[in-house]
């Protein structure tokens, strides 16, 4: 479908007018053919057109986040926050931030990663939706929770993991983030600046942790904190096993051996 700009200007104005008439802020491939006159193969090339001019953003294959009006003089650019929220929507799921995205917003490391990471309960890989680059992580329902829910300018909400969960991730998923051994030095300084936060360290790690990471996290508590009041809920998760391992996990594994937690001191 060749258009001139003046037709495609006037197909887009009825475009974001029947959006705005029907009140919605999502559009299907589908529902807008026979409004416009236009065939489905028409329908396609339109919603593409304006995708790639940046008038609308597609979230995935077939739908589309459209503005109330056209963009004056630039592009769409809804924050990460609505994204995910309609993204979510359409899949029915569950989402959180975490990772190097979360390790910046607490200020545990000044860098700013380039996109944004999101747990959830649907998809995975590598997108670009809009002018934003997300990696989703998928895992299972109960491994979400512990959250922090930040308002937008938008009327929605950015859905961050908890600071304790976010401490807890750099420990359970140091591979994918590479966050180990600095990890141990942001729980260590977030817990001499807060008593209340092994507390709560300990209760995300009982609920969301694997084996390794009870073990590793409980280690440091006991290494860094004179109390025992977590160990009670920590060492109840942990299953018998006479295997050890290591401290840092990237690092050989020799040194002194902990067998109350199961850890090879080697760092």
């Amino acid at each position: 479908m060749k258009r001139t700009g003046a037709e495609l200007g006037n197909l887009a104005a009825n475009v974001f007018a029947y959006a705005q008439l029907k009140g919605k802020d999502i559009v299907r491939s589908g529902e807008l053919a026979q409004v416009l006159g236009i065939n489905a193969q028409q329908e396609r090339e339109l919603l593409s057109r304006l995708s790639r001019r940046g008038w609308i953003v597609r979230l995935q294959r077939g739908l589309y986040l459209v503005p109330p009006r056209i963009p004056a003089g630039g592009k769409y650019s809804p924050g990460i926050g609505l994204i995910l929220e309609k993204l979510m929507d359409e899949l029915k799921g569950r989402y959180q931030l975490s990772g190097p995205t979360t390790f910046n917003y607490y200020g545990f490391d000044d860098q700013i990663p380039s996109i944004t990471y999101a747990y959830n309960n649907r998809i995975s890989g590598s997108r670009r939706i809009g002018k934003l680059g997300f990696q989703f992580i998928k895992t299972g329902e109960g491994r979400l929770g512990s959250v922090k829910r930040v308002p937008t300018r938008e009327g929605t909400e950015i859905i961050y993991a908890s600071k304790p969960r976010t401490l807890m991730d750099s420990v359970y998923d140091w591979p994918r983030f590479n966050s180990l051994p600095r990890g141990y030095d942001w729980i260590q300084r977030e817990v001499s600046e807060d008593s209340q936060l092994a507390s709560e360290l300990a209760k995300v790690t009982a609920e969301y942790g694997n084996q390794a990471t009870i073990r590793r996290i409980g280690y440091l508590l006991e290494r860094i904190l004179d109390t025992t009041e977590y160990e009670g809920r920590l060492q109840g998760k942990l299953r018998s096993s006479k295997s050890l391992i290591p401290w840092v996990p990237s690092k050989p594994a020799k040194g002194t051996a902990n067998r109350k937690w199961g850890v090879i001191v080697n760092g």
